[in-house]
């Protein structure tokens, strides 16, 4: 097994087989595969904050991004679903399998610092609106040391979507994104984005039509195609291998052997 490093990001949504991705990270690092995991939480802070009453609410960028409105006491069902149950029964399940899983946040250890808006905007009915209490970001900075430190140790680092802003706030910012800057702090060789399809295809929702391979160049194009979530992915695809990451690849994460699968070249392989 290569030495190159390995950065997968575990979608959050539903449908994902997480036995057999677990199986398979396990697999991957007692072959010599060092890794770092990033997860999502979606499926699981919106269960649980419609449970508590305040369902999830959907906000979309002029530019057509959508994206969870995250005011503080949404930020906190976040921070249970993902932090709390997600991150802690992933670990619980790698170490099960074998793997000595360090499940952390982007907040511990200043691990990743982003820039939190105080103003977005979002189109609500074709009209813009100011949105000033969300609680979001992007990551700009990556403490790459700790991770490799934790890899030094032996460790699988498992890292949950929250980061701490510039202003030592909790914020709440994409997994994609923020494992393309994982990948790319770390010069990872491969970042693999786990979903419930089976890569970018070209007439959604049609899984015949997938797109197998995918030049840099012609990422604009891709971005045209990509539906709700999916430009998230392919924005964070192109701004790992804008970064240095040798190959992105967007793959089904509900077949067995997700990660391998994709490693030979199952999926959209960016390059």
């Amino acid at each position: 097994m290569t030495d190159s490093l390995l950065v997968v990001k575990i979608g959050g949504t539903e449908g994902l087989d997480y036995a057999a991705v677990g199986a398979d990270i396990a697999s991957l690092v007692a072959g010599g595969q060092r890794m770092v995991v990033v997860h999502g939480g979606s499926a699981e802070a919106s269960a649980l904050g419609t449970a508590l009453g305040r369902p999830p609410r959907w906000l979309t960028s002029p530019s057509g991004y959508r994206w969870r409105y995250t005011d503080r006491a949404t930020l906190e069902i976040f921070a249970m679903a993902t932090n709390g149950k997600v991150n802690t029964f992933l670990v619980e399940r790698l170490q099960a399998a074998g793997v000595n899983a360090f499940g952390l946040s982007g907040v511990d250890g200043r691990l990743l610092l982003a820039q939190r808006k105080a103003v977005v905007q979002s189109l609500d009915q074709g009209k813009r609106r100011l949105i000033r209490d969300d609680f979001t970001g992007k990551v700009e900075r990556v403490d790459a040391s700790l991770l490799r430190a934790l890899l030094g140790l032996g460790l699988t680092p498992v890292v949950a979507p929250l980061a701490l802003s510039l202003e030592n706030e909790v914020v709440n910012v994409d997994a994609d994104r923020a494992a393309a800057m994982v990948a790319a702090a770390l010069r990872a060789g491969t970042l693999v984005l786990l979903t419930a399809a089976p890569g970018l295809l070209r007439h959604f929702p049609d899984e015949t039509s997938l797109i197998v391979r995918l030049p840099r160049e012609q990422i604009p194009e891709a971005l045209a195609l990509a539906e709700a979530g999916m430009k998230k992915k392919v924005l964070g695809a192109s701004e790992a291998l804008h970064a240095g990451v040798g190959r992105v690849i967007i793959a089904d994460g509900r077949v067995p052997h997700p990660i391998t699968s994709a490693l030979d070249g199952r999926g959209t392989t960016f390059t």
